[in-house]
């Protein structure tokens, strides 16, 4: 005869399953991280899977068209991290959102520039008087335009359109724009569709305007999520590491091809767009040429100088004393050791 349960056998065996179930959904941690276009070494990490498995995080990549977008998510609480460029980074510092620089995803160095229809036979700014240049409000290339045109005394002469980056891909093509000042994969596609490189970030981060792309974290989130975030930014330095030690040996096989469909860019472009960027190292970052350093360090200075504009642009009514209080170079710091 076939033996039965009892009754207390079969809930305490109902009441183990149950609390096993319930731990194995309390390790499995659940994080959506916000990214941009832009072409960095990260990005082939993105879809190794290799950090999920380090942290045991599943993590859901959310691309969107601006940092002014990942702002918004971050300040409704669905993002808790994401890429933003510097001059993003500082309206959500000025804004009050309580978040923090964790990791220079690149220095941008000379990989956004001023590109305008050659037809137009531009040879200076001064020929843009009147002309519609397209570019992402907010971003690190609106900074660096208007201050460039400020510095050359054609504030407000020039025509200024707020789109997206896959806008400004389409207005170009239309003939809707003049110019656009913009990155990669977009910046690429201009040059090769009659563009003429006016300006380039490098060139303005000589006359004092200096910009980066940044990860930035919610802190409440961070503090909670600590040995995610560490992990997170020892694979971003990880991957910065390998690919400046050999771009070649970098970028072989697939990679070249798995970086442009991750952010939507030509392949031809990837090796050079990486080239235009700097990446500085995690030893670097921990510096106070970049995060360290408090109030005086370099983030947190270029914050400073980047808030003064985007309050005269109306972005901001309020400058922050002191950016180094959402700077934290401690990820950093670690990742270096």
């Amino acid at each position: 005869m076939m033996r039965t349960i009892s009754r207390r056998a079969s809930l305490l065996l109902g009441l183990a399953a149950l609390t096993t179930s319930f731990g194995a959904q309390a390790q499995t941690r659940e994080v959506t991280i916000a990214y941009q276009d832009m072409i960095v070494p990260f990005r082939l990490a993105q879809v190794t899977g290799d950090l999920e498995k380090a942290t045991g995080y599943k993590i859901n990549w959310k691309m969107f068209g601006g940092g002014g977008d990942v702002i918004k998510a971050m300040a409704s609480g669905d993002i808790p991290l994401g890429e933003v460029g510097s001059s993003p980074a500082t309206a959500a510092v000025a804004q009050g959102l309580d978040v923090a620089v964790i990791w220079i995803l690149d220095d941008i160095a000379n990989a956004e520039q001023l590109v305008v229809k050659e037809s137009l036979g531009a040879k200076s700014l001064a020929d843009l008087k009147g002309k519609k240049i397209a570019t992402p409000f907010v971003s690190t290339s609106h900074y660096q335009l208007s201050f460039a045109l400020d510095k050359a005394g054609l504030g407000g002469a020039v025509q200024l359109l707020n789109l997206r980056p896959p806008e400004i891909a389409a207005a170009w093509e239309r003939g809707d724009i003049d110019g656009t000042f913009v990155w990669d994969p977009v910046l690429a596609k201009a040059k090769a569709s009659g563009g003429k490189v006016l300006l380039s970030s490098a060139d303005i981060a000589k006359q004092g305007a200096r910009t980066f792309d940044a990860v930035m974290v919610r802190k409440d989130w961070a503090a909670k999520n600590k040995d995610f975030v560490k992990a997170y930014v020892a694979a971003m330095a990880k991957a910065d590491a390998a690919y400046k030690a050999d771009p070649a040996a970098y970028l072989k096989g697939d990679a070249v091809k798995t970086i442009a469909k991750v952010v939507g860019a030509e392949e031809k472009d990837v090796t050079p767009a990486l080239a235009a960027y700097a990446h500085p190292s995690a030893a670097e970052q921990a510096s106070a040429d970049w995060l360290g350093g408090g109030k005086a360090g370099g983030v947190a200075q270029a914050m400073a100088s980047t808030a003064v504009f985007l309050k005269a642009q109306g972005r901001i009514t309020d400058i922050p004393a002191d950016f180094g209080a959402s700077v934290d170079p401690s990820f950093a710091t670690a990742a270096a050791k």
